[in-house]
């Protein structure tokens, strides 16, 4: 094992994170946005539109990303009518081929987990937001929706983990994040071992500052402010003790 290659990998591969990253942040901050309406729909929509919304996930999350990111990028470069059209200026562009096929994937598997947040959250608790008199939007906004995204944040740790390792198929298709530059490197010196232990490390801490990250999140949901509570507990001023006086027994 050649350490002075490895730490040559530890100085050029931390160039790659920041693209790594803005895939990674994009790609969720979008798929989200998208899965929360596509989630109602899917949850308590009409047959018709939860019915095509399944299908979406199903073929979506039924097949690798991979091959998404091929089809998206090398496929629709064949269709004339694509190259013709005005959105071959973003469908040309490596970075927004990845972006979108992330985006959508994400999606994909955001809102089938928020359907299922959506669908365990207690009817007693809407009809009682029902009887106050909230509008539909309203019991969706302030009483569903917050419910079931607190339900389903351990499962969208999952999809955030699995979306920074994910992003690494960026390199399939020229872009220099983290697998990319080390593949770049490994073509020059011809060291996959070294190179890639350190991409994987770097992964590695990637993936453990998100989870710490979610978990830190799920503990201040769960809570609330207990947290608050018992720091107020610990500067309240204990109360004086008593001395227990017992008189004996004539």
């Amino acid at each position: 094992m050649n350490l002075g290659l490895m730490f040559d990998a530890l100085v050029v591969l931390p160039s790659g994170v920041g693209l790594t990253l803005i895939l990674t942040v994009l790609s969720l901050t979008a798929g989200f946005l998208l899965s929360v309406p596509l989630a109602f729909i899917r949850a308590f929509g009409r047959p018709g539109l939860s019915l095509a919304v399944l299908a979406y996930t199903y073929v979506i999350r039924g097949t690798p990303m991979l091959v998404q990111l091929f089809l998206l990028y090398y496929g629709l470069a064949q269709i004339e009518a694509v190259r013709a059209s005005i959105f071959w200026v973003i469908l040309r562009d490596p970075l927004w081929c990845a972006l979108l096929t992330f985006s959508l994937n994400s999606a994909a598997h955001t809102t089938e987990i928020l359907c299922r947040g959506l669908q365990s959250v207690p009817k007693g608790v809407t009809e009682a937001a029902t009887s106050l008199g909230l509008k539909r939007f309203q019991i969706a906004r302030l009483v569903t929706f917050p419910i079931a995204f607190r339900i389903s944040l351990p499962a969208y740790g999952n999809e955030v983990v699995g979306m920074i390792k994910g992003s690494s198929l960026a390199s399939t298709v020229t872009l220099l994040e983290i697998t990319g530059m080390a593949r770049q490197m490994v073509s020059t010196t011809f060291a996959p071992y070294e190179i890639f232990i350190v991409a994987g490390a770097i992964y590695l801490s990637l993936t453990s500052i998100a989870v710490k990250a979610m978990q830190f999140l799920e503990r201040r949901l769960s809570t609330g402010d207990r947290p608050t509570r018992r720091r107020k507990a610990r500067l309240r001023p204990a109360l004086p003790d008593h001395e227990i006086t017992t008189t004996p027994l004539p």
